[in-house]
C-alpha cells in the first residue's frame, strides 16, 4: 500500500463522513425549488452554511458556496476588481505577489491583458515573506489607484504564512480590500474571518477531508463586488447556480471536523514534521528548508536539493510506495521550475531541485517512518542522476 504524503495536494475523504456524504446523493431535490423535497434539500444547504461560518468565524450571510478555490479566487479577484473600477477608473492596480498560486496570478494576469489592470508585484525575501514595509510606503504614495490587494494565507509549496493581519491594517487605512486564498490555511492553523479585517477569502473542501468540487468564498457584508458569474442568481447573486446539498454538507462537516481537531493534529504533524527535516538533512546535508525559520503551516516541508532533481527525488521515492511532490499538483507535468521558487530569487537549477513533502489528519508514524527508510535510496540515485540539461 502506498504511503500518502502529498496532503497539500488533496487529502482523504474523511471515512466518519462517507456514508452520510453516499445517502445525500439519493435524496432528490433543488434546493431552489418550492416544494417539500427542494425545501428539505434547502434546509440541508443552510444548516452546512450555519456550520461552516462556526468554523470560519463569520456570519452566515458572508459564507457562498463554490466548486474549489480556484472558482473562489477567480469570483473574488475579478469581482473586486471590476467592482472598484466601475467606481472609480483610476483604480485599476492590483497588488499581489509572485509566490502566489496560479489561480491567484492568472485571474490578475487576465484582468491585466482585458480589462486594463496593472498588476504591482509585492517583493519577497529568499524566503517568501512579503515585504509589508514596502507595501505601506507604496500605499501612503499610490492608494487612490489600488483597487484591491490579494495575498495566500499560507503558501501551498513551502508553507509560508503570510501575516495577514498586518496586510489588512495596512490596507485598512486607505479603505482598500483585501482577498486572501486561504486554501493552504484553513483548518490547518488558526484563523477567523471576523478579525482578519478581509474583504473576501477562499476555501476548499479537498484539502479538509471534503470531496473533490465544493469549496467557499467567503464575503464581507460590505465587500463590493461585480457579479461575473450569471444565471440563476443563487448565493447573493455572486455566483449563480444549482447548489449541492451533498457536497455542502460534507464541507460544513469537514470543516468542522479540521476544527475541533486542530490543535492535536497540529501538534502530532510538528512532531512528524521534525523528524523528517532531522532525517532529510542528515543525508543531504545540502539540503535547504526552503523557508528557513520564518513561521509556517509544519504539515509542509519543502525542502530544495543542490544539484539533484526533485523530479527525479519524486519518481525514484514513488517506485519506493512514498507519494510525495515538487510543488503545485495544479502544474504537475508543466516542464518548468517553480514560479514560487523562482519569485523567491532562486535559480532555475535551484528550483528544479525541490522537493515537498505534506501531512495530514491521517498521517502516522508508520508513514514518517516509511519516507524516512526509503529516502537515503532515493536521494543517493537522484543525485547521482543530477539534473537534466535544459
Amino acid at each position: 500500500m502506498a504511503i500518502y504524503l502529498d496532503h497539500a495536494a488533496s487529502t482523504p475523504i474523511r471515512a466518519e463522513l462517507i456514508d452520510d456524504y453516499i445517502s445525500q446523493l439519493q435524496v432528490i431535490g433543488n434546493p431552489s425549488s418550492v416544494h417539500g423535497l427542494g425545501q428539505r434539500a434547502r434546509q440541508a444547504v443552510e444548516d452546512a452554511r450555519d456550520q461552516l461560518a462556526k468554523s470560519v468565524d463569520c456570519h452566515r450571510s458572508e459564507v457562498l458556496f463554490t466548486s474549489g478555490g480556484t472558482e473562489g479566487n477567480n469570483l473574488a479577484i475579478k469581482g473586486l476588481y471590476l467592482g472598484a473600477i466601475k467606481a472609480d477608473a483610476s483604480r485599476n492596480v492590483i497588488i499581489t505577489a509572485g509566490t502566489e498560486h496560479h489561480a491567484g496570478i492568472d485571474p490578475v494576469e487576465w484582468l491585466e491583458q482585458t480589462e486594463g489592470a496593472s498588476a504591482v508585484w509585492l517583493p519577497v525575501d529568499e524566503f517568501g515573506v512579503v515585504d509589508t514595509a514596502w507595501l505601506a510606503d507604496y500605499l501612503e504614495k499610490n492608494s487612490s489607484r489600488v483597487a484591491l490587494i490579494s495575498l495566500m494565507w499560507v503558501n501551498n509549496e513551502t508553507g509560508l504564512i503570510t501575516p495577514i493581519a498586518e496586510v489588512t491594517g495596512i490596507a485598512n487605512k486607505y479603505g482598500i480590500p483585501v482577498h486572501s486564498d486561504a486554501v493552504a490555511a484553513f483548518g490547518h492553523v488558526p484563523l477567523s474571518f471576523k478579525d482578519s479585517s478581509l474583504a473576501t477569502m477562499a476555501i476548499s473542501g479537498h484539502k479538509l477531508g471534503a470531496p473533490v468540487g465544493v469549496g467557499a468564498l467567503i464575503v464581507a457584508r460590505n465587500a463590493k463586488l461585480a457579479v461575473t458569474s450569471h444565471g440563476g442568481g443563487q448565493e447573493r447573486g455572486i455566483r449563480s447556480g444549482t447548489l449541492s446539498a451533498p457536497l455542502a454538507g460534507t464541507l460544513g462537516a469537514s470543516a468542522a471536523l479540521a476544527v475541533a481537531e486542530l490543535a492535536e493534529v497540529h501538534e502530532r504533524l510538528s512532531f512528524f514534521a521534525k523528524q523528517i527535516r532531522s532525517a532529510v538533512q542528515a543525508v543531504a546535508t545540502d539540503a535547504i528548508f526552503t523557508r528557513g525559520d520564518k513561521p509556517g503551516f509544519d504539515g509542509i516541508i519543502h525542502f530544495t536539493f543542490p544539484g539533484c532533481s526533485g523530479d527525479s527525488l519524486l519518481f525514484l521515492l514513488d517506485s519506493a510506495g512514498v507519494c510525495v511532490s515538487t510543488g503545485s499538483a495544479c502544474r504537475a507535468g508543466v516542464a518548468q521550475p517553480s514560479h514560487v521558487l523562482m519569485a523567491m530569487g532562486r535559480s532555475e537549477d535551484q528550483a528544479r531541485g525541490s522537493l515537498r513533502i505534506s501531512l495530514g489528519y491521517t498521517t502516522t508514524q508508520e508513514d514518517v517512518n516509511s519516507f524516512i527508510a526509503a529516502f537515503p535510496a532515493a536521494y543517493a540515485g537522484a543525485k547521482k542522476a543530477g539534473l537534466p540539461s535544459s
